[in-house]
């Protein structure tokens, strides 16, 4: 994969937000592996000169073949509380996939129990009593059909790993291009997952800040869709 340059949504003495490509993994990976936090110290170290070390941590992370909205903090201070707030779930996070199939009904929740497989190293669904199990629950609607598949938004009010990949095929609409979770679909670059809002209040300033990560060229147009009404 050729690595394309860091894409800056904002930028102040506090925050960093970047929409990250399809492929690229957010942080962890082996030493000497591009990663967004790497090509993310790079851009702050030569935009702003820094001598040493550049620290920066990552507030949101989103699996390799997803892209979109990620939120980095510039100091210690805003991670912890920017932390904090995705915690208690006051920052609100918005995605769009497109999945397969029309959804029956077009709107709702889905509310399940995820345990981690280490043995084939995904997410699956569980029993709520089942040790290791956690909650995970988001809103969803229906924005667009498309032949036989569809365009939905997605409101995360829990945030655990592959939980929208998970839970839309366990539901039976799986995201195309996630072959991990079941879809069949070939896709141009990445999987059908976008985050493409997220709203938070400033770590310092207490204004509430929306960051928008426009869809990859690689999905299909579609018209100006409205998105869920703000919960702040």
């Amino acid at each position: 994969m050729t690595t394309p340059p860091l894409e800056v949504l904002y930028e102040d003495n506090h925050l960093l937000v970047v929409n990250k490509p399809a492929g690229l993994p957010t942080m962890g990976t082996p030493e000497g592996t591009v990663t967004l936090l790497t090509l993310a110290k790079q851009y702050v170290k030569q935009r702003y000169e820094k001598p040493g070390n550049v620290y920066l941590g990552v507030v949101s992370r989103l699996d390799a073949p997803v892209t979109g909205v990620v939120l980095l903090a510039r100091t210690s201070k805003a991670a912890a509380r920017m932390t904090e707030q995705f915690r208690s779930h006051s920052a609100e996070k918005l995605y769009w996939a497109l999945v397969e199939g029309e959804l029956e009904p077009a709107g709702g929740e889905y509310l399940d129990w995820l345990v981690h497989d280490e043995r084939h190293r995904h997410m699956r669904i569980a029993a709520a009593t089942q040790a290791g199990a956690k909650q995970a629950r988001l809103r969803y609607r229906q924005l667009l059909p498309r032949g036989d598949l569809s365009l939905v938004e997605v409101q995360l009010e829990t945030g655990r790993k592959h939980q929208i990949r998970l839970q839309m095929a366990h539901h039976g609409h799986a995201i195309v291009g996630d072959r991990k979770y079941g879809s069949r679909r070939a896709f141009g670059s990445g999987i059908a997952l976008h985050s493409w809002r997220l709203t938070i209040v400033h770590p310092v300033r207490d204004e509430s800040l929306s960051f928008e990560a426009p869809l990859p060229k690689s999905w299909p147009p579609f018209p100006p869709l409205a998105s869920f009404p703000s919960s702040g």
